[in-house]
């Protein structure tokens, strides 16, 4: 009997532990907890104007100046659009993760859209970005599309509010 104890709890411990997220990816959450404010969108990699449709919501444009907040303690958050000429404004409800790199590649920030009672309307569709740099003032994260087959990356620039 004691023998038997002694294998569940040795298994349950290694299958919390395998659930659980690493210190690094708890501080990124941390830090991502709030309210922030995108500053910029722009491009890199490219030359000329774009012109492009973000997580197939609205026009670049319309992202700059959005309001972003990420609640940690349940991975919900949500972001908002002024509403203008060319901009559909509102909230978009999001659930966000930090995904842990693999070999030598950085974290990202993954997220879903779903409804304002959780309810996932993405078909479990989601995006991430790379977290180019995270601390308590600022983030920059981007994304690497590509645009008539040649590599172009998104940069998004936030700072807290």
């Amino acid at each position: 009997m004691m023998k038997r104890s002694l294998l569940f709890l040795t298994v349950m411990g290694l299958l919390l532990s395998s659930c659980s997220i690493s210190k690094s990816a708890r501080t990124q959450r941390n830090l991502f907890s709030g309210t922030w404010n995108l500053d910029n969108v722009y491009y890199e990699n490219a030359s000329g104007n774009f012109k492009s449709t973000i997580f197939n919501d609205a026009e670049d444009i319309c992202f700059e100046d959005s309001e972003w907040f990420f609640r940690d303690n349940n991975s919900t958050g949500r972001y908002t659009i002024a509403q203008s000429s060319l901009c559909q404004g509102g909230d978009r409800f999001f659930r966000w993760s930090v995904v842990e790199p693999e070999q030598n590649y950085q974290s990202q920030l993954q997220f879903k859209f779903i409804d304002d009672k959780r309810k996932d309307i993405s078909g479990g569709y989601g995006y991430r970005l790379n977290i180019v740099s995270l601390s308590e003032q600022s983030m920059t994260l981007n994304s690497n599309v590509s645009v008539d087959g040649q590599p172009v990356t998104i940069v998004y620039e936030f700072s807290k509010k």
